[in-house]
């Protein structure tokens, strides 16, 4: 099998001929492989576009996510904190009042 990356389709179909020895022949079965070949090449670089994509978007997800995560501890230990300050509060003023 032949890669040949960022070729003029016409280069490609000479290469092609000459690697399969019809240099002098061209033929409609070897015009449709040149195409086959496009094709696949085409279809790679579209597979690992999207799979590039699909990894980008799933790692802004999870730092979305982890974002989130981040807040919500923070916002969960401001509230223990104010929680625990008014709690000492209480018990301060409650110890005042039993004297």
């Amino acid at each position: 099998h032949l890669y040949y990356e960022n070729h003029d389709p016409e280069v490609l179909s000479l290469l092609l001929l000459r690697n399969t020895g019809l240099e002098d022949t061209r033929n409609t079965v070897i015009c449709a492989e040149v195409a086959t070949i496009r094709t696949i090449m085409v279809s790679g670089k579209r597979l690992a576009d999207v799979g590039y994509r699909v990894f980008s978007g799933s790692m802004m997800l999870l730092t979305l996510y982890g974002g989130y995560l981040c807040t919500m501890r923070a916002y969960r230990y401001m509230q223990r904190q104010k929680e625990l300050k008014i709690a000492a509060e209480n018990q301060t003023d409650s110890e005042v009042l039993k004297d």
